[in-house]
């Protein structure tokens, strides 16, 4: 009987990981997906004949669309459940870089960009709740930094295969391609992936129109929620914009790297990622009072290093812009943490509209830089793609960093407040690191 019951366990156990490990695979390929366009950035514009400010609007309607569907899709994964909407989102990806591998002109390209931003939008939070449902409690900040930062891995598919295919047998058959391992991720998950674990209490009945919004409302009211929304707005923007357009112009056309080395790099940033993002989920899962002082310093780092590099004149040294690589990478952990103040903040039946919620924040901020990118490397002095154009063109981030490190502070302010009324006080840090150990 022990042997049996210790049989039936690790099965279990098993297949938790394996029901995480494909539904990571379905978000690794989105990522590839969302990322596609920043490798085939300089293509695109020969491509479309595209200038800058209409190729930051390809990223941009990409982005919009993502972060119109994020609270949609928090209240579809809700009513559904996250395997048909991992699905669905990779369906709808997987048909639009089939679509922007056969468009020649701008009208399909832009269609195709809607695609993958529609299906990307109900992927990632659609995988979070799966790693919620089967993992314990205390495991669930490690896991949702190592779902978030391995499933950036997607940027090495974008940067080493997808451009080998790109600049190889050429545009169609890289996308006609990456379409097609879209449409093995979501038969693997269609295979594989259950909404909960066996013998896991049902998930209750689906909330009426006049629920929702209920739902909605006060997830939006929760001061954690907004926390999280502020948390993901100040870290995530840069480091997205970075890898999903302006990283290799940038690095090719300002700094003069080649597309190898520009690649290289990418890489490098989401193996940073990787390294970082565990060790976040550890000091967030072990001192959740102490998350918010971890994303101040991330936003406060990665806009000092921003300050650094574009104070030198280009070319920067080789080794500056590897340090700027690096600090941009821990964006992807810091904006993790937004999650967890969702996770925790509110009750389970409204965490999908919740972390929907959190989502938007990188991805307006993040298509308001990449707009304002593209719109400043336009209006600034000729050709667009100079050394001096893209150094000014980077100081629009600082306006977001400012709304950012603001409402992280003010929504913290009122969270500890709420808080305090329920009896958990924070105290402050200085009487933490002053406090002498027994």
């Amino acid at each position: 009987m022990g042997f049996e019951m210790s049989h039936l366990h690790m099965n279990r156990a098993q297949r938790m990981w394996v029901v995480w490990a494909v539904g990571l695979a379905a978000y690794l390929v989105g990522v590839m997906h969302r990322t596609s366009f920043g490798v085939a950035g300089l293509d695109a514009a020969q491509r479309f004949s595209a200038g800058p400010a209409l190729l930051s609007g390809f990223l941009v309607l990409q982005l919009l669309v993502y972060a119109i569907l994020q609270v949609p899709a928090g209240v579809l994964l809700d009513r559904f459940g996250p395997r048909k909407l991992v699905v669905a989102g990779a369906l709808i990806m997987a048909s639009g870089q089939a679509l922007l591998g056969l468009a020649t002109g701008v009208p399909l390209a832009i269609a195709a960009r809607v695609l993958v931003g529609a299906g990307d939008a109900l992927t990632f939070i659609s995988v979070l709740a799966v790693v919620t449902a089967w993992f314990p409690s205390r495991r669930v900040p490690v896991m949702t930094q190592l779902t978030g930062l391995l499933g950036q891995f997607g940027q090495v598919l974008s940067a080493v295969p997808l451009a080998a295919l790109l600049h190889g047998p050429g545009w169609t058959t890289a996308f006609v391609s990456a379409a097609a391992l879209g449409v093995a991720a979501a038969i693997a998950v269609l295979v594989v992936v259950r909404d909960r674990p066996p013998g896991a209490p049902a998930p209750p009945r689906a909330a009426s129109p006049r629920e929702v919004v209920e739902s909605l409302v006060c997830s939006w009211r929760e001061p954690g929620t907004r926390l999280g929304l502020w948390t993901h707005t100040g870290t995530q923007f840069s480091g997205t914009v970075f890898a999903l357009l302006w990283g290799v112009p940038y690095l090719v056309a300002g700094q003069g790297f080649s597309t190898t080395e520009a690649s290289a790099l990418l890489t490098m940033f989401v193996v940073t990622g990787v390294v970082a993002g565990p060790l976040f989920g550890e000091f967030t899962a072990r001192h959740p009072l102490r998350r918010s002082w971890l994303v101040l310093s991330v936003i406060t780092v990665t806009a000092l290093m921003w300050t650094i590099v574009l104070a030198v004149p280009p070319p920067a040294p080789r080794w500056l812009l590897v340090l700027l690589v690096v600090v941009l990478a821990l964006g992807g952990p810091g904006s993790m943490i937004g999650f967890d103040f969702a996770r925790t903040f509110n009750p389970g039946h409204r965490q999908g509209t919740a972390v929907g919620i959190v989502n938007v924040g990188g991805f307006v901020a993040s298509l308001l830089v990449a707009l304002g990118v593209g719109i400043v490397l336009g209006a600034v002095g000729p050709g667009g793609y100079t050394p001096e154009s893209f150094r000014v063109a980077w100081t629009v981030q600082y306006a977001i960093w400012a709304f950012g490190l603001a409402g992280v502070l003010v929504a913290r302010r009122r969270a500890r407040r709420k808080m305090a009324a329920q009896g958990v006080v924070v105290p402050p840090l200085r009487e933490v690191l002053t406090r002498r150990r027994p």
